[in-house]
């Protein structure tokens, strides 16, 4: 894959991620309006919390960097690539029911382990009964991430970038069904049903909704993979050689997965005690999972597999461009997005959710934690442009020991800080895990050769990135201030936003140009090819 088409490659899933965190703003815009930050919110955000994050678990975090460089390489090599994928997806599917049917009766204790503050409160209950709902989402929305790995192994990126926005458009639907009440009402939720808790319909169609949508996501994926010459459909699973070599390679990485979910179990453990802080720290993260959506993961799903290719035909300077562009491209857009999330983050979490019942005590919370959340962007991001270089050469232990090392800095500094500073101790915690284990990444990449080090055109690019997004901060900190009044008007703070985020834009961009940070060129060439 040339740079350009590496490039392309990433912004066809960028767009793509971009359109479905805007709708998923859209759909979190009405949880806040209609839920608050109350106990309903609560118990669905950890309800939800359960299935994703067993889906990173066993699919997109351990079993697809496992799965997509071995993938890659038969496709390379015009082995049976297609065998491999069925074998592959039906022993997933294999081990995923299982797994369902175990934890949807162990769905309390599964609660406590999330959530231990819940306990003796109206919220587990409620994270019970909503649990045993979604939980089944991680059966199709894990298959789904296997086809998608499918997808971008041939170079095939839309498909699986797209998926993602049916889970938000069949939220926002079921959300102005809600409203009725009638639906909801035909599902028995135990105990939680007799509480008289407002926003309880709304809760419960947010539950049917995520089912809806992984089955949804699963089908398009499906179908996008039979247009493209794979016949998936499940077999009988058997543990065939090259699947034993999957586990053998997919384990470490799961336990990678495991530390880092552990990484934001300790988090909700710490935000779990103090009321309302799973619903800020869940709406701070929507606010930088934006940028890392768009850049981080896109530049993963890509860079991966075109890696995978070079280093296997022994293309150590294509590796090695591939992967200084993708650290290039991914710093020029989330430096600048990780200083405006750190200067205005009041201004955005006020306009986007601060209606109905979440209120300006709320906003207040919720903006400190985007604020300490945008600290640790640019870690977050690089984090997917390092962990390639590893999996690429089936190397899935290397990144455990580090992830184990940022596992230990996130609960020291959560935990211990939980009594002096309250909820924000999670945020913190997860910005400085996401640093060292950076950190450990960077390190550990000089003894994978040449292909793993900046060459003279990051180096000369990176500082000048620095000064114009620092630009950039002036410029939207000086237009917020001189605009404080329309941007807490309710006639007037969209269009308020939508104006300091615009002229942040162009500021940085016209900055970038005159430093010498980027080409505007190159971007409108990489769009052109996309």
């Amino acid at each position: 894959m040339k740079p350009i088409r590496l490039v392309a490659g990433f912004l066809t899933v960028g767009l793509w991620t971009m359109l479905s965190r805007v709708l998923g703003f859209v759909r979190d815009i009405l949880i806040a309006g209609t839920l608050g930050a109350g106990p309903v919110a609560d118990a669905f955000f950890v309800a939800f919390a359960l299935p994703n994050m067993f889906r990173r678990f066993f699919a997109e975090g351990a079993f697809n960097m496992a799965f997509v460089p071995m993938f890659s390489k038969r496709v390379e090599a015009g082995e049976d690539a297609e065998g491999f994928a069925r074998d592959a997806l039906s022993g997933l599917a294999t081990v995923l029911v299982v797994f369902t049917l175990v934890a949807l009766a162990a769905m309390p204790w599964l609660v406590l382990a999330m959530a231990s503050g819940f306990r003796g409160d109206v919220r587990f209950d409620l994270a019970v009964d909503f649990g045993r709902i979604v939980f089944v989402y991680i059966l199709f929305i894990s298959l789904a991430a296997l086809l998608s790995g499918v997808l971008n192994a041939t170079g095939r990126f839309a498909a699986a970038a797209a998926a993602p926005v049916l889970l938000n458009i069949i939220l926002i639907v079921l959300l102005f069904t809600a409203e009725s009440g009638v639906l909801a009402e035909t599902i028995v939720i135990g105990t939680a049903a007799a509480a008289g808790i407002e926003g309880l319909h709304h809760g419960t169609m947010l539950a049917i909704g995520v089912v809806l949508a992984g089955l949804a996501q699963l089908w398009l994926l499906w179908r996008a993979a039979a247009t493209a010459g794979f016949d998936l459909r499940p077999r009988w699973p058997s543990m065939t050689p090259e699947l034993k070599r999957l586990a053998i390679v997919a384990a470490p990485a799961a336990l990678a997965g495991g530390v880092i979910q552990i990484n934001l179990l300790v988090g909700r453990q710490v935000a779990s005690f103090f009321e309302g802080a799973i619903a800020w720290l869940n709406f701070a993260d929507r606010l930088y999972q934006l940028p890392l959506g768009v850049v981080g993961i896109a530049i993963g799903v890509v860079l991966l597999p075109d890696l995978s290719r070079r280093l296997g035909a022994g293309d150590d300077a294509g590796g090695k461009n591939a992967f200084n562009r993708a650290a290039e491209i991914c710093l020029a857009l989330t430096i600048p997005a990780a200083v405006a999330l750190c200067v205005i983050a009041t201004p955005l979490v006020s306009v986007l959710f601060e209606r109905g019942r979440f209120t300006a005590e709320d906003t207040a919370a919720t903006a400190l934690a985007v604020a300490v959340y945008g600290l640790g962007l640019p870690a977050f991001v690089l984090q997917k442009v390092y962990q390639p270089l590893f999996f690429a050469r089936e190397d899935t232990r290397t990144p455990l020991r580090y992830a184990f090392w940022a596992m230990l800095v996130n609960a020291v500094v959560a935990i211990g800080l939980a009594p002096l500073i309250g909820y924000i101790a999670a945020a913190i915690g997860t910005t400085m895990a996401g640093w060292a284990m950076v950190w450990l990444l960077a390190r550990g990449a000089k003894g994978l050769g040449d292909a793993a080090q900046f060459d003279d055109r990051f180096a000369r690019r990176i500082w000048r990135i620095v000064l114009a997004a620092l630009g950039m901060g002036v410029v939207i900190w000086g237009l917020s201030v001189a605009m404080e009044d329309a941007l807490t008007t309710a006639g007037l703070r969209y269009a308020a936003l939508t104006l300091v985020v615009a002229a942040g834009i162009g500021s940085y961009f016209a900055l970038g140009q005159v430093l010498g940070a980027f080409r505007i060129s190159e971007f409108r060439a990489a769009l052109k090819r996309r």
